[in-house]
This record gives C-alpha cells, sequence and structure tokens, in this order.
C-alpha cells in the first residue's frame, strides 16, 4: 500500500470534491487554492480572478486500491477540458482545467491521460499541465461542501449530472 497525492483543477471545487469523495480507494479530497501568486489567499480574493490562482482539489489515495490513471481517466470524464477558464457558468483563471505535479511520474501520467481523453472530445483539450508552485487549504466552510450542503441550488444543479456521468462509467469503483 502506497499512499499518494493527485492536484487537479476542474472548475469549482465543490463539485470536483463531490465526485472523488465517492471513489474506493480515496482516503480524503481537500478542497484549496494553487499555482497564485498571492500568499495564503482567502476564497474573495480568489473569485476575482487578481490572485491568479486555480480552485483545486488534493485527493489522497491508496494507489493498491486505485490508481492515478484512473483517477485521472475519471477526471476527464467529470468536467468538460474543452474549455478554457470555463466550467459550465463558472469563469474564470480560478475555474481552469488543470493537473499539477509534484513529480515525474504523475506528469507523465498527466500527459498520457490528455492525449487519450483527447478522443473523447471534438474540440481541443486545454488542460494545463504544470508543476505544483504553491497549495493553500481552502476555508474550513469550503471542505466537504456538498456533503453537508446538498440541497444549496448551485449544488443541486451541477453536482449529480457529474456523479451520474461517474456513475455510469466509473461504477466500480465507487464506494
Amino acid at each position: 500500500m502506497a499512499i499518494k497525492e493527485l492536484i487537479v483543477g476542474g472548475g469549482c471545487f465543490w463539485c470536483t470534491e463531490a465526485v472523488f469523495e465517492t471513489l474506493r480507494g480515496v482516503s480524503d479530497v481537500e478542497s484549496g487554492y494553487a499555482n497564485g501568486e498571492t500568499l495564503d489567499p482567502t476564497y474573495t480574493q480568489i473569485c476575482t480572478g487578481a490572485t491568479e490562482h486555480a480552485e483545486v482539489i488534493k485527493i489522497t489515495y491508496d494507489d493498491s486500491i486505485i490508481t492515478i490513471d484512473t483517477l485521472l481517466d475519471i477526471f476527464f470524464v467529470v468536467h468538460n477540458p474543452t474549455t478554457l477558464n470555463q466550467q459550465g457558468g463558472d469563469r474564470g483563471t480560478q475555474y481552469r482545467s488543470t493537473i499539477l505535479y509534484t513529480n515525474e511520474e504523475t506528469k507523465e501520467a498527466a500527459i498520457a491521460a490528455l492525449e487519450a481523453a483527447q478522443s473523447d472530445y471534438c474540440d481541443p483539450i486545454v488542460t494545463t499541465i504544470e508543476p505544483l508552485k504553491c497549495y493553500y487549504k481552502a476555508e474550513a466552510y469550503h471542505q466537504d461542501y456538498y456533503r453537508q450542503n446538498p440541497m444549496q441550488g448551485y449544488c443541486n444543479a451541477v453536482i449529480p449530472p457529474k456523479l451520474a456521468k461517474l456513475k455510469a462509467k466509473f461504477a466500480k469503483e465507487i464506494e
């Protein structure tokens, strides 16, 4: 058993967190901010787009149960990696599609997953694959947001379709 981490951004972190929290082998999903210029930013600052951070999730997983390849395949299915700085109605650089790596293994897996996923999309994938420069945990009220607020309007409209995509293609990976 080896516990590993993967940091990805695919739009609103409430949405991606909700998906990855349901997977076997994933022990934790933490919402945060990455690769911006402001030290220890707040959500209010992030929302302006001026900090250059992306809303991301840090996935902690057991790679003997779920592999990085499966996690990346799921990542490319549950968000639209072809829209630049946008997921649905969420617009701004903080919503960019990105995979952040801290080692060559993750970088290579990300490149391979992106290349494989491209055949599922007509438009070019715009997901960036870049080294992790900085990461800050988001405020406590953002953690496990969907679990705590399933009837919140945004969550109720945006997250269930993502969970349906997950269930349709990756049912055996769900706890």
